[in-house]
């Protein structure tokens, strides 16, 4: 798969996370009262919810729904989002709040301008940042108090949150973004909850904390390999070591 321009991915980007929003996220709140997503195998989905069983998922060019020991499948190639939510069960007409910054709905009866190789692209870059925030987290123990990583419709990043002292809000967010609107290009980052930056001041590149974008990863290896994944979770140590977490697993 050659590598995909920006102007792509951006625009990939937002449809999917249309999608995410109004189509898995809505759906599964609807059911469970619940909206948070997961990074899966060639995309993104929800957790079982339901008494029936149920799943939502994209994975490559195909929206997936998994009811008890079914699954039916809809490309996403020609969709538009009414397609999807009919497909899924997800009301389009009822309200739907996933946070202050929730993606507007937009046309739902236009088609959706997903690309195969920028859909594949951030499917890659969720499955390493996940990877690599599970393992920066369980590097901390037990004391670090890991938040349940999920993926969130709103920004459509996949984070959680560390301790990094004693207090309730000594925390530390580690997560993964497919980029947003401060960045086109997609970025790894650490976010400490309070105004500390300590250590060296180059690490902490960005207004919240720190950053990786994905191009200095890719500088060392293709997203997915050994030395990528190992670029990314040093990232999040560094951090973390600033901030006085002592990792205590590999």
């Amino acid at each position: 798969m050659s590598e995909v321009d920006l102007e792509t991915l951006v625009c990939t980007r937002l449809d999917l996370q249309r999608v995410a929003t109004h189509v898995l996220a809505r759906r599964r709140h609807a059911v469970s009262g619940r909206f948070g997503l997961r990074a899966m195998p060639g995309g993104f989905g929800t957790p079982a919810f339901g008494e029936a069983i149920e799943v939502l998922r994209v994975s490559g060019m195909q929206l997936v729904r998994e009811v008890g020991g079914d699954a039916s499948f809809l490309s996403l190639g020609g969709a538009c989002l009414a397609d999807l939510a009919a497909f899924a069960g997800a009301d389009l007409t009822r309200p739907f709040d996933a946070g202050p910054e929730t993606p507007p709905l937009g046309d739902a009866q236009a088609p959706l301008a997903i690309d195969p190789d920028a859909a594949a692209t951030l499917a890659d870059w969720y499955g390493l940042g996940w990877r690599a925030v599970d393992a920066a987290a369980a590097a901390g123990g037990s004391a670090a108090r890991p938040s349940v990583l999920q993926l969130w419709p709103e920004h459509f990043d996949a984070g959680c949150s560390v301790a990094v002292g004693r207090g309730a809000d000594d925390r530390c967010n580690l997560g993964v973004s497919p980029g947003d609107g401060s960045s086109d290009e997609p970025y790894l980052y650490v976010g400490p909850w309070g105004p500390e930056r300590p250590g060296d001041p180059t690490y902490w590149n960005a207004p919240f904390g720190a950053v990786l974008p994905r191009s200095a990863v890719l500088r060392s290896a293709a997203v997915g390999s050994a030395a990528s994944l190992a670029t990314a979770v040093a990232f999040f140590r560094r951090g973390l070591s600033a901030l006085g977490v002592v990792a205590t697993a590999e």
